[in-house]
């Protein structure tokens, strides 16, 4: 028992991984929108569709880039979590997707990473962290 009480004073690199792992996923998922940009708007994919994608190819990356570094955490995690309340949104309301569906993925990932998100948002980015190290000076 002693052993699982003395973890938590690993909490800064509990921070980091969950910092990294989230960064991460929002690094990857934006990079992967750029080649919206060469596209044009469709039948499938309308034009106001297309420049929130645009937007989101922006905004994911650099607020990705921000979680891992733990630069201006709180306003990172804040936009980021907006971006996938839009998401869930969308996928609850427009897609018609449930928790866990079976022949897509469910919004549960998402639900996941705005978790994730929150967290981040009360805990703060710990000592492993450009905002750790500017708050000691």
């Amino acid at each position: 028992m002693r052993f699982i009480s003395n973890l938590n004073r690993f909490g800064d690199a509990g921070r980091l991984v969950l910092r990294l792992a989230i960064g991460i996923i929002f690094l990857v998922h934006g990079t992967m929108k750029w080649s919206m940009w060469n596209m044009e708007p469709s039948e499938q994919l309308s034009a106001s569709m297309l420049t929130i994608i645009k937007i989101l190819s922006i905004a994911e990356p650099l607020g990705g880039v921000a979680i891992i570094l733990g630069l201006l955490t709180p306003y990172a995690a804040i936009g980021l979590s907006i971006i996938m309340i839009g998401a869930i949104n969308a996928k609850i309301n427009l897609m018609n997707i449930g928790f866990a569906a079976q022949q897509t993925t469910g919004w549960e990932f998402d639900f996941l990473i705005l978790s994730g998100l929150v967290c981040i948002l009360f805990i703060g980015a710990g000592k492993f962290s450009v905002d750790g190290r500017l708050s000691k000076e």
